[in-house]
Formats: structure tokens, sequence, C-alpha cells
């Protein structure tokens, strides 16, 4: 396994050598949830989309906590490297690798005993209730799989070494594409279907990278006594991931609460949404890589005293990912109906998702900002302030503004989607504030030393 030292040497080619395996595992990753959306799209009716675009939201909100509150296991590691204290590096995996399986436990039961009460909370249209709840409790009988899956790529990213969950991811998405072609267009089982395949993919990954590891050289001594609840390293985890998970989980509501408004216009808004939604997972994937590799990249730079180069590596984030994001806009606004047309054969939720992906498509010139400063925040430890600018813009943006836009603009997905930007900007404004009072306050106190 090769391990990373952002610690020295030249920045952004590190940042990118580093940044783009994370960036194909995460467009592997979007493929892997789009092709459920697609298959389904292409062999089913809007009822079924419906119910796989609502019961992969809720999916996704539950195992974005997970990952989310994995960062505190990456951003804790990479410190720990950084500050050579490999120990102590070793005993946060092994009380990771702990929590993780009991939170895994926990949404288990939660998704598998709950499905009915979700499908309602998120108003899923009478035609795809049913549907809806059936995936997500197959889904949800999969989550010890998915926490699995998901940690050991933070792991390994906090250790520099982003290759191997590329790998993992790779084999993941091709299972999860032969499952889907056989289970829902030979067998025709529907939503149901894709929701199986989707289990079983991840299964079949977790094995295959548990054997992958076996055979990699980690930087230090790693054994099964590691494997326990040591106080210390599960607070440090806590300190770290609680206020980054709360915030993703909060910004996950205020998603589904949008997607609650609009699946009250009826099925073909909701699939319409649906596939927009699916669309914007891949037009927000290099800032969203980005956010992930700065996260490591600034914890290393962090935990050696080298904040020079972590802000140095937020600018050339920010660079190369508005390049990027102004290529999206321009394909997301002008020719949003192409991009949703590959994930559905109706017109009408084609229509819905182009009006929708419009407002997307200017927040894509908006998250190269916002997603590098959580990634540079999160490396630095201003988890609380991530978690406070993200219920900020969350809860006192985008839901006002959906709800008012909903009332106002007579149904309008593009006026409903321009919730999304408004938040942004808001958050945008608060990390500037914040990095340059974090700086002043760094600066003042190197001059006092």
């Amino acid at each position: 396994m090769e391990h990373n030292n952002f610690t020295q040497g030249p920045i952004l080619p590190k940042l990118l050598k580093f940044m783009l395996p994370v960036l194909a595992a995460m467009f592997l990753q979007a493929l892997y949830g789009a092709v459920d959306l697609l298959v389904v799209g292409k062999f089913c009716t809007d009822a079924e989309v419906s119910a796989v675009a609502t019961g992969s939201q809720i999916i996704m909100t539950l195992t974005n906590l997970l990952v989310s509150f994995s960062m505190g296991v990456t951003v804790a590691v990479g410190q720990r490297l950084g500050q050579q204290r490999q120990g102590d590096a070793a005993r946060i995996i092994g009380t990771g690798l702990v929590l993780f399986a009991l939170l895994g436990g926990l949404f288990t039961l939660v998704g598998v005993l709950g499905a009915e009460g979700l499908g309602r909370l998120m108003h899923a249209p009478q035609e795809a209730f049913a549907v809806t709840a059936r995936y997500i409790r197959i889904c949800s009988c999969g989550f010890l799989i998915i926490t699995a899956y998901n940690l050991l790529g933070s792991i390994f990213r906090g250790l520099g070494d982003s290759r191997t969950p590329l790998v993992a991811v790779g084999i993941a998405c091709l299972c999860n594409i032969a499952g889907d072609l056989v289970f829902v267009a030979v067998l025709h089982l529907g939503a149901a279907g894709a929701a199986l395949a989707t289990v079983l993919a991840q299964l079949i990954s977790v094995l295959v990278s548990l054997l992958l590891i076996q055979k990699v050289q980690l930087p230090f001594a790693f054994n099964k006594a590691h494997l326990r609840l040591d106080k210390a390293s599960a607070a440090c985890i806590f300190r770290i991931g609680t206020p980054i998970a709360l915030q993703d989980f909060l910004v996950g509501i205020s998603f589904l609460v949008v997607l609650s408004i609009v699946n009250s216009l009826g099925v073909t808004a909701s699939a319409g949404v649906g596939v927009a939604e699916k669309v914007c997972a891949f037009i927000m994937l290099v800032p969203a890589a980005f956010m992930q590799s700065m996260s490591a990249f600034v914890a290393q730079n962090f935990g050696a005293g080298r904040m020079d180069r972590a802000r140095q590596a937020l600018m050339s984030g920010v660079g190369v990912s508005f390049a990027f994001g102004v290529a999206m806009f321009l394909l997301a606004f002008f020719r949003g109906d192409l991009l949703a047309g590959i994930f559905s054969n109706s017109p009408a939720a084609v229509a819905a998702a182009w009006q929708y992906l419009k407002a997307y498509a200017i927040d894509c010139l908006l998250t190269c900002f916002l997603f590098c400063f959580i990634g540079y925040f999160n490396g630095i430890q201003r988890t609380t302030f991530v978690m406070l600018q993200g219920i900020c813009g969350a809860f006192l943006v985008r839901i006002p503004v959906a709800l008012l836009m909903q009332r106002l603009g007579g149904g309008s997905l593009f006026l409903i989607g321009l919730a999304t930007p408004c938040s942004t900007v808001v958050q945008i404004v608060l990390c500037f504030i914040a990095f340059f009072r974090y700086n002043r306050q760094k600066s003042i106190f190197d001059s006092r030393e």
C-alpha cells in the first residue's frame, strides 16, 4: 500500500495525485447509485422510479451520516501520522471498527422496522408507497455491509491511500450493474430487484476488500488487540466526527424536506427530481472529491504544523474545481435534458428533471468554494464551525426558500431548486469570514511566541 506524506514536496501535484483516485472512486460510487435508477427508469413505471428516487435518498442520507462520522477516523489518523504517532493511529482504527459495527446494527433496525414510517414521512406518492417501503427495507438489511464498505475507504484515505478504496468501489459497481440487469431487466423484480442488487454488490465488495487488505503493508503494526473501545481514541473520533456527521445529517434532512415538498406535487415531479438528483451526483463530483482529499491533505499538514501548505492546498483546490464547475454549469443549464434522458424514457419526467437541474447548474459555480472550505476546516479540526454553517444554510435558507417558492412559484421545480444555490451563497460567506478570522488568530498567536 502506498502511504503518501503530504507534508513535503510540491502541493498541487501531490493533491491531484491523491484526489484523482478519490474522484474515480466517487464517480464509480455515483454510477453505482445511478445504475439502479437508470435500469428501473428504462424497464419500469414512473411509480417504480419514484420509489427508487425517494428510497435511495433516505438510504443515502443515513449512509452519508456514517460516512461523515467516519471522517473523524480519516482526520484523526492523518493527524497522528503527521505527528509520527503510529501507535495512536492503530488504536483509532481499531476503535473505529468497533464503533461502526454498533452503528451499522442500529441503522439496520431503524430501516427495517421503520420503512413504512420513513415512506410516510417523505410523503411518498400513493402509487409508489408500498414499493418505496419495500426498497427501504431491503437496502436497510445491508447496513452492516454498507458501514464496513464506507469505513474501510475512510481508513485508507486517512493513511494517504486512495487507490484501495477505488478498487473496492469498482468491484461493487460492476457487481451492481450485473445484479440490476439480472434482477430488474431479466427477472422483472422492479425497485426491489434494484435494492437486492445493491446489497449483494456491496457484500461482494467488502469480502474482496478484506482479502486485499490482508496483503498490504500498513505503516504501523495493527493486530486483533487493537479491536476494542479505547476511551481516548473514541473521544477523539467523536470530537472530530460528531459535528461533521450532525451537519451532514441535518443538511441531508433539509434535502429530504425539499424532496417531500416535490413529492406533494405528484409522481411525475417526484420522478423528475429523483432523476435530477442522480445527475447532480455526477456534475458535483470534482468539488466533492476535493472536499474528501482536502481533509486528508490538510490533516497531515495541520498535525505537522505546516499551515502554509494547508492554505496553499485550499487555494489550488478551489482553482481547479472552479474550472470544472464552469463546464458543468454550461452542460446542465443548457442541455440538462440530454443528461436526464439517460435515466428516463418518460418525456414528462425528463422535462421536470431539466427544470430542477437548471437551479443545480448555478450551484456548480459555487460548490468549488464551499466544498474545498469544508475539507479545509475538517482537516484543521474546526468541525463545529462546519456543523454550524451547514445547519444555517439548511434550516435558515434552503428549507424556507423551498417552501416560499412552492407557494409563490406555481409548482415550478426551477424555483424550488433555487433554494440550494441560495443556501450555498450564505455558507460561502460564513466560510470566508471564518477563514480570515482563524488565520488572524493564528497570526496573533504566532507573533506573541
